[in-house]
């Protein structure tokens, strides 16, 4: 699990949207960044083949790489760790870096029962994922961040302008990743 070292800033989700362009993303960032495959679109052994292909990218660029899976399929594919609902990373694997998921105060609490080691709230601002979907804003961002007893990652419209004006040291993104540096 990456030896130890602090949690990246910034963080990069796979998505249909930006398979195409995921390889070139990954070689573009000259520090190191998160790379959260999930890639659902695809057909099992192709999901298989593109996360080979891409994490050897990210391993080469010294990125960290994170699964939208199982504990079983991460440790079997060699991810850093996992990503997703807090209750679906029971049991505790210390080996894996445990990326929890969360949208409201309920979540939170799971994470941190969960033990994960960051959590992913979102969605902040509008986001292209979920047209018209309701956000929770810098403020009830915030409020709900305070809860946490572990990193929050700010997801949801986010890239370089919204993690500043959101005062966010870590953030994530599908499409926003792609102008920064």
């Amino acid at each position: 699990m990456n030896g130890g070292n602090p949690l990246p800033d910034m963080w990069l989700l796979s998505d249909e949207r930006n398979a195409q362009t995921l390889g070139r993303i990954l070689r573009s960032f000259s520090k190191q960044i998160a790379f959260v495959y999930r890639h659902y679109h695809l057909p099992p052994s192709e999901r298989y083949a593109e996360f080979r292909k891409l994490s050897r990218i990210a391993r080469a660029e010294g990125h960290w790489v994170i699964l939208s899976d199982s504990a079983l399929t991460a440790r079997e594919w060699g991810a850093d760790g996992i990503y997703g609902a807090p209750l679906s990373l029971y049991p505790r694997r210390r080996e894996l870096l445990q990326i929890a998921t969360a949208h409201n105060m309920r979540e939170i609490a799971q994470a941190n029962l969960s033990g994960a080691d960051a959590v992913m709230l979102s969605p902040v601002f509008p986001t292209r994922s979920h047209p018209g979907a309701r956000t929770l804003g810098s403020n009830r961002w915030h409020t709900l961040a305070r809860h946490a007893k572990m990193p929050v990652i700010a997801l949801g419209g986010m890239n370089l302008e919204a993690a500043w004006r959101l005062k966010s040291p870590r953030w994530a993104a599908i499409d926003g990743l792609s102008q920064s540096d």
